[in-house]
């Protein structure tokens, strides 16, 4: 009898998805706010290539701040949220035993466990009250416990790439003497960066790398434009 070597099974999950999650948000608003803004005031004729870079460090720096503040708060809120559910689950399973007891047997009815094992099951699991509320946060509301650093972490990754991705687009007028001649290059410089970065975004999410990259430099572009052909449309008048 020949035994046959089983193929060795590697999980191949991607488990930096709220770090990507930040770097997303930052470098997004980042690479496509000041160059919007920037692309506005090249159309203005009395603009320079110092009021433009001036006017970009301004909005970055201020942009990054907010977008910081942003990102805290929503980390600090999800944390609150989960820990007011916690406390309320544990109040539950104290005053309402077996109305929780019951939420549970539902739970494991719709994965087609049996009655008797869900007697079981549940007696087993209420013997420890922490991980019971534990099984009742992430089964009955879906919720798996926040890192408490993760509001703190989150600003500071958030931050850190809308100041990365803003210098881009700003970083061309630095060289040039013309506005004109900054958004040419500013234009190109962020075009492929918004390719690389959208490209890159969705190949580690497990989306179309193409249509990801694609996505991402349209809107920027879109942003761009807009931004350009309204002032220039104000300034007309």
């Amino acid at each position: 009898m020949h035994l046959v070597a089983q193929p060795i099974h590697t999980e191949r999950h991607f488990r930096q998805s709220e770090i990507i999650k930040d770097i997303v948000i930052g470098m997004a608003d980042g690479l496509t706010v000041p160059f919007a803004l920037a692309a506005g005031l090249t159309s203005i004729p009395s603009a320079s290539n110092g009021i433009i870079v001036t006017a970009g460090l301004a909005e970055i720096i201020a942009g990054s701040i907010a977008m910081s503040l942003g990102g805290y708060l929503a980390g600090k809120t999800e944390y609150d949220h989960y820990q007011a559910e916690l406390e309320r689950e544990y109040s539950e399973i104290k005053e309402f035993n077996e109305v929780e007891r019951q939420e549970c047997k539902d739970i494991f009815a719709g994965y087609g466990l049996s009655p008797h094992a869900q007697d079981m099951i549940i007696e087993e699991l209420a013997k420890d009250e922490d991980k019971w509320v534990d099984f009742m946060m992430k089964y009955e509301l879906g919720l798996d416990k926040p890192d408490i650093r993760r509001a703190s972490q989150s600003a500071r990754n958030i931050g850190l790439a809308y100041i990365a991705g803003g210098i881009v687009p700003l970083s061309a007028y630095f060289f040039t003497k013309h506005p004109d001649d900054g958004l040419i290059y500013s234009a190109a410089i962020t075009i492929v960066c918004l390719m690389s970065f959208g490209y890159f975004k969705s190949k580690f999410t497990g989306q179309s790398p193409l249509k990801g990259a694609f996505r991402t430099t349209l809107i920027g572009v879109l942003a761009a434009a807009a931004a350009f052909f309204i002032a220039r449309l104000f300034n007309a008048y």
